[in-house]
């Protein structure tokens, strides 16, 4: 006889147990699901099954042999079926598993706290360079970079040592340290070897000038003039700042543009200047022979105790005159001093008492010496002119300009090599050119050929300390001309011809 009664009761825990093993059995297809989606290679599009890691799970889960394949999850739980002694409790623990997924290269995903620390730094500490442009201020630049009028207003009180920042040139560098929009530092690059910094210390804002030597490196280089000083420098690997030099140096003893012949030479030993491993300048010519028409003259650089450097001869004379031989650099002479020279517009013999240099409207005109303004305006046929007072003997004019530079008015005093004027052709003139006149107690004399005072050169009680500093340069240039080596050649020479003159006579 059956038992319903035991048979019923015996049908309700089989039932429980189904219900268990069923939803046990979804619990383990989610949270499988669950960890194959969370895994961040599942959640790149082109990321492959194979690569998914294994979840770090209870020993209850990992016996249940979860296996991972490429198209699906295959879940088998044939142990859990077998086990009925699993209760809601534990059933429980298995549904709460939080698990903890290893990644591949797991280091990398862990973010370092002091790397954090830093990127926030760097984001709250930036330096921003600002390059000066034309019209640009210091207060405009504050104002595009956020920072407050109170702080240029606190850096402008400082003195002297930051007025230099109220003529910004274009193309300066300005470096901004700034942190949370507070300027912490200024760094201004005055030129190559100064610079001006300010920081801000409890609250305040101080000024420094730091100066930097730059690191000269000694070069030479020769060229033989077949066309032009300007050509034959390019070839020889000179910059325009060094033809220049060059030209300033003999400018008082070599019109270059009128004395240059073919076959003229020279040689430099110059410098260039480095900065942080950087070429930043050429210059300066430390010694020079230039030959003009067969004549050598050398120019050698000294110091002076003062800190004055200037050029000199070997013995000591200065190169520097009084004035300069032409007032425009490699202009071309278009007419001579003559006192009986025709008129070209009033056709008739008029005295030319000057020298005419044909150059391009706009080219700098130089004051040829120091001296007073003693006319600045319209003179006559001279059009716009310019005459120079120097001292109480001589006197220069310039005429036919074009406009006078900035500043150039009667009574002011200009020094020598000062742009005072430019080239043109008002008055009575057939083009652009320069009419410049010398006179020596107010007779005219001729500019190209006058002879030109000196200056003061080395003192004699100076000139030994001169002659042992130029001496290394001497023996460079002897080198590089091949003076020494010829020397040494006549020297060997000369027993042997005083030999054969004995045997003659």
């Amino acid at each position: 006889m059956k038992d319903y009664k035991t048979g019923a009761v015996t049908s309700q825990v089989r039932s429980q147990r189904s219900w268990l093993i069923f939803l046990s059995g979804i619990s383990l297809i989610l949270i499988s699901a669950w960890l194959i989606l969370s895994t961040p290679e599942n959640n790149a599009a082109d990321g492959l099954a194979s690569d998914i890691p294994k979840a770090d799970i209870p020993t209850t889960l990992q016996e249940s042999a979860i296996e991972y394949t490429a198209d699906s999850v295959k879940l088998d739980i044939s142990n859990v079926i077998e086990e009925s002694t699993v209760n809601d409790s534990e059933l429980n623990d298995v549904i709460e598993i939080t698990p903890h997924v290893i990644a591949p290269d797991s280091e990398n995903l862990i973010v370092d706290e002091s790397l954090s620390e830093s990127i926030e730094q760097q984001t709250n500490k930036s330096l921003q360079t600002v390059t000066v442009k034309t019209g640009d201020s210091l207060a405009l630049i504050f104002s595009r970079l956020g920072l407050s009028p109170r702080s240029l207003y606190n850096i402008m009180s400082i003195g002297k040592e930051v007025s230099r920042l109220k003529k910004l040139r274009p193309g300066q560098i300005l470096n901004f340290h700034i942190n949370e929009n507070e300027l912490n530092k200024l760094e201004y690059e005055v030129n190559l070897t100064n610079s001006l910094l300010i920081t801000k210390q409890d609250g305040k804002f101080q000024a420094e000038l730091i100066h930097e030597e730059l690191e000269p490196l000694v070069k030479h280089a020769k060229a033989v003039i077949n066309d032009s000083l300007f050509l034959s420098g390019k070839r020889a690997g000179l910059s325009d700042k060094l033809i220049m030099q060059l030209v300033s140096i003999y400018g008082w003893d070599i019109d270059f543009a009128l004395d240059i012949r073919e076959g003229d030479s020279f040689t430099l030993i110059y410098e260039e200047q480095y900065k942080d491993g950087v070429k930043v300048a050429d210059g300066p010519i430390i010694a020079a022979e230039f030959i003009n028409r067969g004549t050598p003259l050398r120019a050698l650089r000294y110091t002076h105790e003062d800190g004055r450097h200037d050029y000199y001869a070997e013995n000591g004379d200065a190169m520097r005159k009084a004035f300069l031989r032409t007032p425009v650099e490699l202009a071309r002479i278009s007419s001579r001093f003559n006192l009986k020279r025709k008129h070209p517009i009033l056709n008739r013999i008029r005295a030319h008492k000057g020298v005419d240099y044909a150059a391009s409207t706009g080219t700098p005109i130089k004051a040829t010496g120091d001296g007073t303004v003693a006319l600045a305006g319209k003179k006559g046929g001279y059009g716009r002119t310019i005459v120079l007072k120097h001292g109480g003997k001589y006197s220069t004019l310039y005429a036919h300009l074009h406009k006078y530079a900035r500043g150039v008015r009667t009574g002011k005093r200009v020094k020598q090599g000062q742009v005072i004027g430019y080239v043109g052709k008002s008055g009575l003139a057939t083009g652009p050119h320069l009419h410049y006149e010398f006179r020596v107690n107010g007779v005219h004399r001729n500019p190209l050929t006058v002879k030109l005072p000196k200056v003061e050169s080395i003192n004699k009680k100076a000139l030994p300390e001169f002659l042992q500093t130029i001496n290394p340069m001497i023996a460079e240039l002897d080198r590089l001309t091949g003076k020494r080596a010829l020397a040494s050649q006549q020297t060997e020479e000369s027993p042997k011809q005083l030999s054969a003159l004995m045997e003659d006579g």
